[in-house]
C-alpha cells in the first residue's frame, strides 16, 4: 500500500482526513522503523508499502469501530514498535497514551521515535503488563493490544487496566475459537463483549477481528495473576 493509497482508503473507509502533518509524521515513522530495523530486529515487516498496510492501516482499523474522540486515555499493552498506540496518537493528537512493553530494545526505539516526532502526552513503560496492571487498576478509557497472546490471557492482562464503563479492544487475526474460550475470564473480570467486527486486510485479504469489550464493574481482587499462573490455567491454549 503506497502512502497515497493509505491516505485515500483511510478517508474513504474511516472518514478520517489525514493532514500533511500527520502524513509527514507517518513518513518519518516508517523511515526510522526501516533504518532501526536494519540493526535491531523490531518487526519482520521490512519495506515501506508493507509498513503502511500491515502496521499503519491495520492499527487504524480500530478507529473504524470506536469513536476515538470520546477517548481521553489510551494504554497499548505489548506495543512492540508502537502498534497501534503511536499510530493512533499521531492521528488523534488529543489522546494521552501509555505504551507498555517488556522488551528494552523496543522501548528504546519508541523513546527515540517519540522525540523525533515531538509527541506530547505520551509515555513508555518498561515492565510486564501484569505488574503494571496491579498498580494501575481501573485507570484507562481504552486499553488495546495487537497480536500479543491468546485472547483469554490477554483479557486477564488488559481488562484490569480499564476504567469502569471503559473499553478493552484487542486487534486479532481469526479469533472465533479464542472468543469461545474467553467467557469464564470475562465473567470473572466483569467484562462483556459488545460487538465483534470481522474483516479482511486490503490487498492480501488476511483475516482480522476487532473485539469490543465493555468493563461493567471494578476489578476483582487477585487479578491479574502472574503470567505463569495464567499460562498454567490456559495450558491447552498457550504454548
Amino acid at each position: 500500500m503506497t502512502e497515497n493509497e493509505f491516505k485515500n482508503i483511510v478517508l474513504e473507509e474511516f472518514k478520517i482526513e489525514l493532514t500533511d502533518d500527520i502524513m509527514n509524521k507517518l513518513n518519518i515513522y516508517s523511515s526510522f522503523l526501516m533504518e532501526y530495523n536494519s540493526h535491531t530486529n523490531l518487526t519482520a515487516i521490512k519495506n515501506k508499502e508493507d509498513i503502511y498496510l500491515k502496521h499503519f492501516y491495520d492499527s487504524l482499523t480500530l478507529a473504524k469501530f470506536i469513536d476515538m474522540h470520546e477517548i481521553n486515555s489510551l494504554c497499548d499493552v505489548g506495543t512492540g514498535a508502537g502498534f497501534p498506540g503511536i499510530v493512533l496518537k499521531i492521528v488523534f493528537n488529543h489522546l494521552h497514551v501509555t505504551l507498555i512493553d517488556s522488551n528494552n530494545k523496543k522501548i528504546k526505539f519508541l523513546d527515540e521515535l517519540i522525540k523525533k516526532l515531538n509527541l506530547e502526552k505520551i509515555s513508555t513503560v518498561l515492565t510486564r503488563s501484569e505488574e503494571y496492571a496491579l498498580n494501575n487498576l481501573d485507570s484507562f478509557d481504552l486499553v488495546t493490544a495487537r497480536a500479543v497472546t491468546t485472547l483469554p490471557a490477554l483479557i486477564e492482562l488488559c481488562l484490569p487496566l480499564v476504567k469502569v464503563n471503559g473499553l478493552f479492544v484487542p486487534l486479532k487475526g481469526n479469533a472465533s475459537e479464542e472468543i469461545n474460550i474467553s467467557s469464564s475470564i470475562l465473567t470473572t473480570l466483569n467484562g462483556t463483549v459488545e460487538n465483534t467486527y470481522n474483516f479482511s486486510l486490503p490487498k492480501e485479504n488476511s483475516t482480522r477481528t476487532i473485539i469490543k469489550i465493555r468493563k461493567t464493574a471494578s476489578n476483582p481482587k487477585g487479578y491479574p495473576r502472574s503470567y505463569d499462573k495464567i499460562k498454567k490455567s490456559l495450558k491447552k491454549y498457550i504454548k
